[in-house]
């Protein structure tokens, strides 16, 4: 058995226009770029992205598939306005773009919320804010939290260092920031790595997300 696709093209041709997708990482040398290239060129669209924009520049493909009009909605702790620093934001936000802004660690405490099958979880920051509007708050000893729901997509396309053919997954550096939290929150996930090999190429002490949670792997044709 073997999870390892020939392409990039191929692991993410079955991606449906409408479709949520995780993208991990936080910058052009972390991004998925190989399966976000296969994205742009496929043309699907109508997809709501969730992703971090903090360090976003204008080389990168989350940023190109935000100006290509593909995405109709982004869940980002910063939103498209902030990607490029001096650029023209008007050309990165496509007339219609949905985005909500979540607060980094919201974000991630819902995504893993949704990876662990649980009802949601409560937290203290953004009680009294704008981002508590329109959600249920709860008093825990004496500290008001909100409750934020639990976060799944369709897809997660993320990004690693290395993989065996069973879809274990070792990460390097930055890497690893939204990745195994990402990974267990799709219904399909998908891991661009630099390396494939067979079952034993990774220390098993090294494997940071099991073959569990990635159903496809492909090897990356952008470069390390």
């Amino acid at each position: 058995m073997t999870k390892v696709y020939d392409s990039p093209a191929a692991a993410v041709g079955d991606l449906p226009a409408g479709a949520t997708i995780l993208i991990s990482g936080a910058s052009a040398a972390t991004e998925p770029s190989s399966l976000l290239a296969a994205l742009a060129d496929s043309g699907v669209g109508g997809l709501t992205c969730v992703c971090d924009f903090s360090d976003c520049q204008p080389d990168s493909m989350v940023a190109a598939l935000v100006a290509s009009g593909q995405f109709a909605r982004i869940i980002s702790p910063n939103p498209p306005d902030d990607l490029v620093a001096g650029a023209d934001a008007s050309r990165l936000m496509p007339l219609g773009l949905a985005v909500e802004e979540v607060p980094q660690g919201t974000l991630a405490e819902r995504l893993r919320a949704g990876g662990a099958g649980i009802g949601g979880v409560l937290i203290p920051v953004g009680a009294g804010t704008r981002f508590a509007a329109g959600k249920e708050l709860r008093v825990i000893d004496g500290v008001e939290c909100v409750l934020e729901l639990p976060l799944r997509a369709d897809f997660a396309l993320i990004r690693g260092s290395v993989a065996d053919t069973l879809g274990n997954v070792m990460y390097r550096g930055h890497q690893r920031g939204w990745s195994a939290t990402m990974a267990a929150a799709a219904r399909v996930c998908v891991a661009e790595v630099d390396t494939v090999g067979e079952p034993g190429i990774i220390d098993p002490e090294l494997v940071i997300t099991p073959g569990i949670f990635v159903n496809r792997v492909v090897q990356t044709t952008r470069g390390t």
